[in-house]
């Protein structure tokens, strides 16, 4: 069941060091929400906040409120193992665990939360490995090394392992920034299948595809330097690339800057 995100007023901290300043946006359910902006504006620091990885690194924190569906998952009685369970993440590189099978990565997550019945978890990780348009692909090798597979294929594999406990949020870093052209492509037309199921959030650096495969976009920036990165503005994909309301994002989008 797809959910809807809401950040209100969210300021994010590593230390003393004031990362990201004040950013309110929402993540409307079923739609591909793309971030984009320079090199250390933020990005993947906000992306990071919504689904509590951030704070696994020492010192890091926020103020503000990450509502999923009306629900703080910021709240003291919120369980972050939870959160991430129902927030899914893939990440930029792929990191499958490359000596267990193909079939033992997708459902590792499974397994660590108590599913022990063998029929139930080969039925989770074909669902799974057909959801990432994997299947047909790896169907005859299954129990060969995760490592084995192109490095397309392993960030398939890595989406299939995320959506095998069946999140409410896939949440994307730069997912295809380390793949060729053609695997790129996969990914994107993955992502345009996935969002009929789930609420996707992706960071990239490649505006085209911002273009391509999302609903909405929102442009983060710098202050200045030694400043706090801030959203500038979020709006229709379209309208963004087309005529957005802050000149700079058209200076960004026109390559006057970035």
């Amino acid at each position: 069941m797809a959910k809807r995100i809401d950040v209100k007023d969210l300021d994010i901290y590593y230390g003393k060091f004031h990362a990201v300043d004040s950013v309110t946006l929402s993540v409307p359910p079923r739609n591909v929400t793309a971030f984009i902006g320079p090199s250390g504006c933020g990005k993947s620091t906000v992306l990071r906040t919504l689904n509590r990885m951030h704070e696994v690194i020492p010192g890091a924190r926020v103020d503000g409120q990450v509502l999923l569906d009306g629900e703080d998952i910021y709240a003291s009685s919120v369980d972050p193992v939870q959160v991430r369970r129902t927030i899914g993440m893939v990440f930029q590189r792929p990191n499958p665990f490359p000596t267990m099978s193909i079939r033992d990565n997708v459902v590792a997550g499974l397994r660590l939360a108590g599913t022990k019945n063998k029929k139930k978890l080969d039925e989770i990780a074909e669902r799974a490995l057909r959801g990432a348009n994997l299947w047909n692909e790896v169907k005859d090798r299954l129990g060969k090394p995760g490592g084995s597979l192109s490095g397309g294929q392993q960030q398939r594999l890595c989406i299939a392992r995320a959506i095998a406990v069946r999140p409410d949020v896939l949440l994307m870093d730069e997912p295809c920034s380390a793949l060729d052209p053609i695997s790129t492509l996969a990914i994107e037309d993955l992502i345009a299948e996935l969002k009929k199921d789930y609420t996707i959030v992706i960071v990239t650096h490649n505006m085209q595809q911002a273009a391509r495969v999302s609903d909405q976009t929102a442009f983060f920036n710098l202050a200045g330097v030694g400043q706090p990165g801030r959203l500038v503005e979020i709006n229709d994909t379209e309208k963004i690339f087309s005529n957005p309301n802050e000149k700079a994002t058209e200076d960004y989008i026109s390559g006057r800057f970035g």
